[in-house]
């Protein structure tokens, strides 16, 4: 069952009064980079109670994504759209990472979906601390999006297998499906794209250096996106990874190896060995490149998630007026209760 909503923008213009009641009409005080002071706390409709089939077992599916007010409209479209596809939703248990405890936040996670099976967990950002490195996007430098790296000392030790999930995506596929992925011994499994040209994920400092390259030995590389991920979490905590992955994150401090935030440091770990997962399970980059997040359509062949990575958002490109194509699939599972969609453009 999918929500369609369709309505119109309206634009509220000032007008030039004067005395006392100019004070409040006059725009929220901002900073130099045009960002409000004073925010106003998104709402969000409820949802509805979604409950198992009749042959549901007792499987816990885990899901972890990060929490942040700045992605939660995104998050809430998530989270909808797994459980309304899900055959058994009442299986799937949420796992969100958060940096700053934002009550509204929280509150609205539980106003929204009231009978929602979820804990929550801060992340310390005094783990990537000197750690992280600037990249190409801002958004790809904050803390959170190098959580997943910690994923196995961040959760409980009963969670020994996990989905992880981008907040920027929609499911329109019974998750149990990604689920139930053979990993065949790997630590980890993504959906997987040998045609990228690989290269291109590193500096020629990288490349030029008589060892470096080195690492990527008896291996061949592939780009997969650290969006969409199932991962053996007591593999990754026997194995090691996030030790091996912050070395990397040293290297590049150092040395400016790679440009692109989280991302290349999996790869350099994991890429050629890694278990790959069908394309259906990423139909990624609908927001564009990194720098302009320009219009993109779809690729060709079956769909079991959207992923809307690169710089442009949906909410945020609906809310614009200028919304590509691909962006009035995620509105149907937009919850925000003051968001205004209009199909007729």
């Amino acid at each position: 069952m999918a929500f369609f909503f369709s309505t119109t923008t309206t634009t509220t213009t000032l007008l030039p009064f004067l005395g006392l009641l100019s004070l409040f009409l006059l725009p929220p005080l901002t900073t130099a980079n045009h960002r409000p002071l004073v925010s106003t706390p998104l709402t969000f409709r409820e949802a509805p109670a979604f409950r198992n089939g009749e042959s549901c077992l007792s499987t816990t599916i885990h899901v972890a994504m990060t929490l942040d007010s700045n992605y939660l409209r995104g998050t809430m479209a998530a989270v909808l759209s797994i459980l309304q596809h899900s055959t058994c939703p009442e299986n799937v248990v949420f796992h969100f990472l958060y940096v700053k405890h934002e009550p509204e936040v929280f509150s609205s996670i539980k106003s929204t979906f009231p009978y929602l099976n979820f804990k929550a967990y801060r992340f310390d950002t005094k783990l990537v601390r000197g750690l992280i490195s600037k990249s190409i996007r801002q958004a790809l430098d904050q803390p959170l999006n190098y959580a997943r790296i910690y994923l196995s000392d961040i959760l409980p030790t009963e969670v020994t297998r996990l989905i992880y999930l981008d907040s920027d995506l929609v499911i329109v596929d019974d998750i149990a499906k990604l689920w139930g992925v053979d990993l065949k011994n790997k630590v980890l499994a993504a959906p997987e794209y040998c045609h990228a040209n690989f290269t291109n994920y590193f500096t020629d400092l990288f490349w030029l250096d008589p060892e470096l390259p080195k690492t990527f030995s008896g291996r061949k590389p592939c780009y997969f996106n650290t969006g969409v991920m199932v991962i053996d979490v007591e593999k990754w905590r026997n194995g090691n990874y996030t030790r091996k992955t912050e070395d990397w994150m040293i290297v590049q401090k150092q040395r400016r190896i790679y440009q692109l935030g989280s991302l290349p440091p999996f790869l350099l770990v994991l890429a050629g060995n890694i278990e790959p997962v069908d394309h259906r399970w990423n139909q990624h980059g609908l927001g564009g490149d990194n720098i302009e997040g320009k219009c993109r359509g779809l690729h060709p062949g079956p769909i079991s998630l959207l992923h809307w990575s690169g710089k442009g958002k949906p909410w945020l490109r609906l809310d614009s007026r200028k919304p590509c194509n691909v962006d009035h699939l995620w509105a149907p599972y937009d919850l925000y209760r003051s968001s205004k969609h209009s199909f007729e453009e």
